[in-house]
């Protein structure tokens, strides 16, 4: 047998030695499957965190963990399907992220794969854990409450006019937390002397509606409830507050980043970050209902300085003091 002939076979038996070894190791790697309610876009950035905070976990996607994704694109009504997908596809754990909605249809559809959620709202009211201490079942994740942050929008806000009479609250009915948002901010606004308007937005194309509707009202401002649907939307909103310059309050930073006059909430990307650190564990063999649903109580306040001047607003050197940071 000549020599190259018998390089070809002893490739080919490499191959068929190796070929089996891994398909075998890329079954055997753990599925990750993300169920989102909003837009891949919109959520970059919490996706990039979340990817850091499993590779500090030992797990690196396309290494040793593969990741699914199911994107609602602000459809509710998408979830059941998306979340049927993933368990099909036998994924190891689903991450339901986006509010409640994605949390509860993963948790309607299964009680044995585990469930690591994101939620502004009180976990143990919307039905998702019976304690966050113990949350018990196949579900944990992490808290962010967002009923309380109205209030505080709305007395940052009054600040920067303190003559006005009557505020904007821009909220979506269909978001089980917005009873509880709304009763927040009118408790303020009651002592805060001033009217509040609250407006309903439930899709993209009402929030033209919407801003013309409180510029003809001559608000004093806007504060933005917390909602998945308007993150997904951001830019549409920034630039409708500007075209009708209203000042406008919003929960994420990253609205203050990109344009908008302030923002005041938690950070969603620690949020993220947190949820990947129990996404590692839980693969690591920890079992979700022994992991205490983690709470985030650290809220920053982020000033635009320079969308202030572009509307003509004299900002209290108080205000800037109190801070967490300026954008000028």
């Amino acid at each position: 047998m000549k020599r190259r002939d018998a390089i070809r076979l002893l490739g080919a038996a490499a191959v068929s030695v190796s070929w089996p070894s891994a398909v075998r190791a890329q079954q055997s790697m753990p599925v990750i499957g993300i169920l989102h309610s909003g837009s891949a876009d919109a959520f970059a950035k919490q996706i990039a965190a979340l990817r850091r905070s499993l590779k500090d976990g030992g797990y690196i996607e396309g290494q040793n963990v593969a990741i699914e994704f199911r994107w609602a694109n602000s459809r509710a009504d998408l979830l059941p399907k998306l979340v049927d997908e993933l368990i099909r596809r036998q994924v190891s754990l689903i991450v339901a992220l986006g509010g409640n909605a994605p949390a509860l249809a993963a948790k309607a559809a299964t009680t044995t794969i585990p469930i690591v959620f994101i939620t502004g709202a009180d976990p143990v009211r919307a039905g998702l854990v019976a304690s966050l201490n113990r949350p018990g079942g196949n579900v944990t994740g992490v808290s962010f409450l967002v009923e309380q942050l109205g209030s505080k929008m709305l007395g940052l806000l009054r600040e920067l006019a303190p003559n006005a009479t009557a505020f904007g609250f821009l909220v979506n009915p269909s978001n089980p937390n917005t009873p509880r948002q709304i009763a927040d901010a009118q408790a303020a606004a009651h002592a805060l002397r001033v009217q509040l308007l609250i407006v309903d937005v439930a899709k993209p194309g009402d929030f033209d509606n919407a801003f013309a509707s409180l510029a003809g009202q001559r608000v004093g401002g806007l504060v933005l409830g917390a909602d998945p649907l308007f993150a997904g939307v951001a830019a549409q909103i920034i630039k409708l507050a500007a075209k009708h310059r209203i000042p406008t309050a919003y929960y994420r930073r990253e609205f203050a980043e990109a344009g908008g006059l302030m923002s005041y909430g938690t950070s969603a990307t620690e949020s993220y970050s947190q949820a990947g650190a129990y996404v590692a564990r839980v693969l690591k063999g920890a079992k979700p209902g022994d992991l205490p649903v983690f709470q985030v109580v650290k809220f920053e306040f982020v000033l635009n300085l320079k969308t202030a001047k572009a509307l003509d607003l004299d900002v209290p050197p108080g205000l800037s003091a109190r801070a967490d940071e300026v954008i000028e």
